[in-house]
């Protein structure tokens, strides 16, 4: 079986010797498994990916690798690249570290940052993976954890609302300074956008936008850096297992039946890609009744013990459907984050530990 290096070393020959591809070529975050070989292509105009294609797919065929699967993502202009008319040889500049032309990680990512990456996920939307997210991260930052919140849903960006967040990060020299609220470090698309406008963008400049908030973001020193991704298995999710292999993983689902199942995919896709999975979160797992002071379970039973068999992993924790009771008056208001000393904020505080035991 092929190496890593020996693939990218195929298709690195194979471009530079196609002097038709006419542009500057780069390969990184190369996932195989069973045969199915995963990889992001850099080009100067990944719209015009035509030629690229051909010939990689060609090259890989050859090699007997026929289930491939390329995405195409635009080449930074400060990443030196390989030309692809280089004539076998290996693209003028600076070297680039890594695998064969994998991209140098930014100091966040590297393994020596110490940092432990979370990625929180779903399969559909509407199950409240972002108030779990923001209420996790908060809770390991009263545990005395250093705590970083990428809010990665950059088309349904709600994590800066959910926090009562409304400063826009300061730019110190070419560093942007993450907002920092309920002791955690925040960036989210939602403070480059004006008046709560649409993203209209292509999966390139979600990738590009994803990198940047790990290589421009002043986070400094991290214990957890939790990632609030898209619902469903789309291109960010498919880039944060590329550019983060080492991520782990929570799913978040109700106790409906549909939504377990759907977030089967997001839990199989982390599978695939070699991410481990920490356990599954059922929200909105019960109502409190406050005149009985009965649980009424208001979308069934059940749904997250599923998941978490079905994924052969934990059921961390069943956190009630509810809203904080917080008022807008008091300096710390959210409209999304539980107090300590809530029930629901203190299941929180005990997912929290789970996590840190786990991770």
């Amino acid at each position: 079986m092929l190496t890593r290096d020996e693939v990218i070393e195929i298709v690195r020959k194979a471009v530079d010797g196609a002097g038709a591809t006419g542009q500057a070529v780069q390969f990184r975050d190369v996932v195989w498994k069973d045969n199915n070989l995963s990889m992001t292509v850099l080009t100067a105009k990944p719209e015009d990916q035509t030629p690229v294609e051909a010939v990689v797919r060609d090259a890989l065929k050859v090699a007997g690798i026929e289930s491939v699967h390329l995405r195409f993502r635009e080449l930074p202009p400060e990443v030196p690249a390989a030309s692809a008319q280089s004539n076998g040889e290996q693209g003028q500049g600076a070297p680039v570290k890594g695998h064969g032309g994998l991209l140098e990680p930014t100091p966040l990512l590297s393994p020596e940052s110490g940092t432990k990456f979370i990625a929180i996920a779903s399969g559909k939307g509407g199950v409240g993976k972002s108030t779990v997210t923001v209420n996790l991260a908060v809770a390991l930052a009263r545990a005395g954890k250093r705590v970083g919140l990428i809010d990665a849903d950059i088309y349904g960006f709600s994590v800066p609302d959910m926090m009562g967040i409304e400063e826009r990060p300061d730019v110190e020299g070419d560093r942007v300074i993450p907002i920092e609220r309920f002791g955690v470090k925040v960036m989210s698309m939602g403070f480059f956008v004006e008046n709560n406008s649409p993203v209209v963008w292509r999966g390139p400049m979600l990738g590009k936008m994803l990198r940047n908030f790990f290589a421009e973001i002043e986070w400094g020193e991290l214990d957890y850096m939790l990632l609030d991704l898209p619902p469903g298995t789309g291109d960010i999710a498919l880039d944060v297992h590329q550019i983060i292999p080492q991520s782990q993983e929570i799913i978040v689902t109700t106790p409906h039946a549909t939504a377990a199942f759907v977030a089967a995919r997001a839990g199989a896709m982390a599978i695939k890609t070699e991410h481990a999975i920490i356990g599954v979160v059922e929200n909105m797992s019960y109502y409190m009744n406050r005149h009985s002071g009965e649980k009424e379970y208001l979308f069934g039973r059940g749904g997250g013990a599923r998941l978490a068999e079905t994924l052969n992993a934990e059921l961390l924790a069943q956190i009630p459907l509810g809203a904080p009771d917080n008022h807008p008056s008091e300096p710390d208001f959210s409209p999304s984050v539980y107090k300590a000393d809530s029930e629901t904020g203190m299941l929180y505080a005990e997912l929290a530990q789970r996590v840190i035991a786990k991770v």
